[in-house]
């Protein structure tokens, strides 16, 4: 259990900080501390994070947590292969790597070479490999680099027979695709912040080609609505690189679709067409058939559908159905071997099957299990495809499938440092409280007693059509072989059946993701699993507003609480970075019915002096522009204020990291201390 020394925490300074939102005066007190670059915010931090290590250094078990974290992960492991004209090119990682090495190989049995190695490029590893795209010569590979964890890219282009890097440098890159044609490749860029911090909001989302050889300074303007500053514009290209396809989202204004525009790239002169120009619906392009394009589309179609739409006549009027409408889910659509494969799915496990290319049905196709499958695409010629399958607990295995007969064969599967067979997985549902069914996984030491004292971590999201699939951790381990049970709870607001359920937890109705998590809670404890002194909370990102409101709603339904890069100013996230991107799904305060809904449940503001909160530990990265650390930072101090219980309320900032870790090495060490927090708060000393 906790050391009953009391803790000090840091003064934070308040300051006369009062806004009147349609007539209510909110005060803000710690405003000061949205500025993350100002002096007295690091010393802030510093003097935090003093605070926090010293109270994790009086367990004992801090170094053995990381030490056995750092075991559990040790084992070579390979990602998703990428397979275009002829070269195949894999991520993999030995075991203790900061960050996965790509090699690049001539076909299957090639010699595999290496390819690009990010380790090298930043003395402490924080230094990432985001999107790779090879173009369709099989010449050269363009691929996104991240620093410390920012989302700002800069893309750099490698020759693939050699392997050395041309001079060419793309920067300013942020929500972009790298899309080729010919001997250069479109991309999606803002302008250069210049004297702008670049934390600042965000705005005039372009489109630029550059051409192989280029300086950036002469990459061709594409595409620019300066009309619309916050749109998103996103363009790619079809596999045949025949027609360019141009996305643009305009969530800001709170719409949760994209419109469609193409551009036939075969004709000179040619200029963006519309498919589809509003935007309450999603829309993606599959592929290029014969002169037409597959599209998913949510248009008439809540769980997804795909259409056909001939480019010489795009009218809506026009389109035709070619898979259609299913009760499962649609999640993706991709295309390889001269066929379509649907991805759906079932109570949140993946069912796939294969397509001809008209919409034929040919065959579900046998996966090794149930979990997770993911990847089924490739060029029109390939006779084989490659996926990846996973689950809670079977590590991601590489199959390769004959397309012609939908038969699978292993490729490549790790060898891990301990048996997952010790472990099983159960999906149980819950019962929300407007009688909506809610599904989770339960994952924990086979023959657990259900005597109502196991500790238990629940991890939720809840959010932007996001869907929490059957997902494999080694470092989980650490916390199960404590006899921990970790839930994973599928709330409203995700994917998980299809767009009513996204839907469902959006704006007015976010309310129901934080009622479908309470009922998982409450389903737990009554069936046995654990009791409130056992029972913790987790999530990140829209998973830490979740987080934070499941505190201030139910302080008294758990022991710990563990938000980490979390949403929780709602009055202003829409003022930092691309925060107003999340009005579609949470709303805005600038509108008066949408404010007493965010008001309502903003975890900033509704917490309350003299309330007995869980022991709480806040984690964020100095580096994260998404969701800025001033988030967490407010909460923060707004909850030592009114913590009135025993329970440590405590901030971990890392640095050199943003919106998650950004190197195995800081990973590993920040869960070494959350696990530490959890233990402690939990009553668990580890064996």
């Amino acid at each position: 259990m906790p050391s009953s020394r009391p803790l000090a925490y840091p003064p934070t300074d308040r300051v006369e900080q009062v806004d009147v939102y349609h007539g209510q005066a909110v005060a803000d007190p710690y405003r000061w501390l949205e500025d993350d670059n100002a002096p007295e915010t690091a010393r802030w931090v510093a003097a935090q994070n003093a605070v926090t290590d010293s109270w994790l250094a009086r367990f004992p078990w801090r170094g053995v947590l990381r030490d056995r974290l750092t075991a559990l992960v040790n084992y070579p492991r390979a990602g998703q292969p990428i397979e275009r004209a002829g070269w195949l090119l894999i991520a993999r990682n030995s075991g203790l790597q900061n960050q996965s090495v790509w090699y690049a190989q001539r076909g299957v049995h090639g010699e595999p070479q290496l390819l690009l190695d990010p380790n090298e490029l930043s003395p402490d590893g924080t230094t990432r490999i985001g999107a790779l795209a090879i173009d369709r010569a099989g010449e050269h590979v363009a691929y996104a680099l991240s620093h410390a964890g920012s989302d700002w890219q800069e893309i750099r282009v490698r020759r693939l027979a050699d392997r050395t890097d041309l001079d060419d440098v793309v920067r300013w890159v942020k929500v972009s695709d790298i899309a080729w044609h010919g001997r250069g490749f479109y991309y999606s860029r803002y302008p250069e912040p210049g004297a702008r911090a670049l934390s600042g909001v965000n705005e005039r989302h372009q489109v630029w080609y550059h051409q192989l050889g280029t300086a950036q300074e002469a990459d061709r303007l594409v595409f620019d609505d300066a009309t619309h500053p916050q749109r998103f514009h996103v363009l790619s290209t079809t596999r045949d690189e025949r027609v360019a396809v141009l996305s643009v989202s305009d969530r800001g204004q709170g719409k949760d679709g994209e419109a469609l525009h193409v551009l036939d790239l075969e004709t000179p002169g040619a200029t963006f067409q519309p498919l589809w120009e509003g935007f309450d619906d999603q829309f993606r392009a599959v592929d290029h058939v014969d002169g037409a394009l597959l599209v998913f589309t949510t248009r008439d179609a809540p769980n997804g559908r795909v259409v056909r739409i001939d480019l010489r006549d795009p009218h809506p009027s026009r389109w035709t159905t070619v898979l259609a409408e299913r009760t499962e889910p649609l999640q993706e659509v991709t295309t390889g071997g001269g066929r379509l494969f649907a991805t759906s799915l079932v109570d949140v496990t993946t069912c796939v099957r294969s397509f001809a290319l008209d919409g034929t049905d040919e065959r579900t196709i046998a996966l090794p299990g149930i979990g997770t499958a993911s990847g089924f695409d490739g060029d029109a010629e390939a006779t084989h495809l490659f996926y990846t399958f996973t689950s809670f607990t079977a590590p991601p295995t590489i199959h390769r499938l004959d397309v012609a007969t939908g038969e699978s064969a292993l490729f490549e599967a790790p060898s891990l440092p301990f048996d997952p067979a010790q472990f099983e997985t159960r999906q149980v549902f819950a019962t929300s409280r407007d009688g909506t069914r809610v599904p989770m996984f339960l994952v924990h030491r086979r023959g657990l007693a259900l005597d109502g004292d196991n500790p238990t971590l629940m991890y939720g999201y809840g959010g932007f059509n996001v869907t929490l699939l059957p997902q494999f951790s080694a470092a989980r381990v650490a916390f199960l072989e404590q006899g921990g049970v970790f839930v994973q709870a599928n709330l409203r607001g995700g994917g998980e059946y299809g767009e009513a359920w996204h839907q469902a937890g959006m704006k007015a109705r976010k309310q129901n993701v934080f009622d479908d998590a309470i009922a998982c809670a409450e389903w737990l404890i009554a069936n046995g699993y654990t009791r409130r002194e056992r029972l913790a909370v987790q999530g990140g990102s829209n998973g830490g507003l979740l987080v934070g409101a499941l505190m201030t709603q139910r302080p008294d339904l758990f022991a710990v609480a563990l938000p980490a890069v979390g949403v929780m100013d709602m009055l202003r996230f829409h003022k930092f970075t691309i925060g107003w991107n999340w009005i579609a799904d949470y709303g805005s305060s600038d509108d008066p019915d949408e404010f007493r809904v965010l008001h309502a449940y903003s975890p900033l503001h509704n917490l309350r002096d003299g309330v007995a909160y869980p022991a709480t530990l806040v984690t964020t990265g100095d580096h994260d522009d998404r969701v800025v650390p001033a988030h967490s930072f407010k909460f923060m101090a707004r909850l030592q204020a009114a913590q009135a219980g025993d329970a440590p309320v405590l901030i971990r900032v890392e640095t050199q990291s943003g919106h998650g870790s950004s190197s195995l090495t800081k990973a590993i060490a920040e869960l070494a201390d959350i696990y530490t927090f959890l233990f402690a708060n939990l009553g668990i000393t580890p064996q």
